[in-house]
């Protein structure tokens, strides 16, 4: 979670921490001026909702810190988790009225969010927010289906490696980490939350974290300070090809 004084520093949009992977990314000096015009940042207690599901938006954004959710809730009350949104990931459908699901923090999260109306009035005249989005999209439109996989046909031991490998990742990317030597990241999720999102119960998660651990493929400090060693050893756990645009 970021403190007053490192909100100070992301509300410079220099030196955002997200600044190379947001959809800001690709634009010029007048164009994050514009943008300027038309931002402000949030923040979220860990738990809080940031959206419910069918709510009228009027703001899009992207997460500067910490983590959120996506929940569907089905009729019958029963709710599965759908998604999460990490640093850089943007929340809102520009061009949809309403939410789509509901998006609550896991985490103290902080978000950079824009005025909904100006935003997408701002995409039709800036073609660098327009194609990095459409980007990320596709981005998004790759991982649920890679997570189709991992749902699908994954072993309980391949599911845990493969969350584990994606959280790494996008970790590394933020701090603009090569693949090289060992990683290190706090797990943004509780293990309840690991279980749900996995279609999995708490005791497999445990179980199978526990055995990752023992077996050298991860290090744990307590329950959530995590090291990877060894990426390539992680991805073949969970059953990914390890050659190649690892950090993309």
């Amino acid at each position: 979670m970021l403190n007053e004084k490192s909100l100070a520093i992301a509300q410079q949009c220099d030196s955002c921490p997200i600044r190379h992977r947001a959809v800001c990314a690709r634009c010029e000096t007048d164009e994050l001026e514009r943008l300027e015009e038309i931002k402000y940042y949030r923040k979220f207690e860990a738990g809080q909702t940031v959206i419910w599901s069918g709510d009228r938006m009027d703001f899009v954004g992207s997460v500067v810190s910490g983590i959120a959710t996506l929940t569907q809730t089905m009729e019958d009350g029963r709710t599965q988790m759908v998604g999460l949104l990490l640093p850089s990931d943007f929340v809102g459908r520009p061009g949809r009225e309403a939410a789509a699901y509901d998006v609550v923090a896991t985490t103290d999260l902080v978000m950079c969010c824009f005025r909904k109306t100006p935003f997408e009035d701002m995409m039709g005249r800036t073609p660098h927010i327009a194609q990095r989005l459409l980007e990320m999209t596709l981005d998004e439109l790759d991982a649920a289906r890679e997570w189709m996989l991992v749902l699908g046909r994954k072993t309980a031991r391949e599911k845990i490696a493969s969350l584990l490998s994606i959280i790494a990742r996008r970790d590394a990317t933020l701090k603009v980490k090569g693949s090289e030597g060992p990683l290190v990241f706090d797990l943004p999720l509780t293990r309840e939350a690991m279980a749900d999102y996995l279609g999995l119960t708490l005791e497999t998660v445990s179980r199978q974290i526990s055995a990752l651990k023992k077996d050298g493929v991860i290090h744990l400090e307590g329950k959530r300070h995590v090291t990877v060693p060894d990426m390539a050893r992680l991805l073949d756990e969970a059953g990914d090809d390890a050659d190649g645009g690892i950090f993309s």
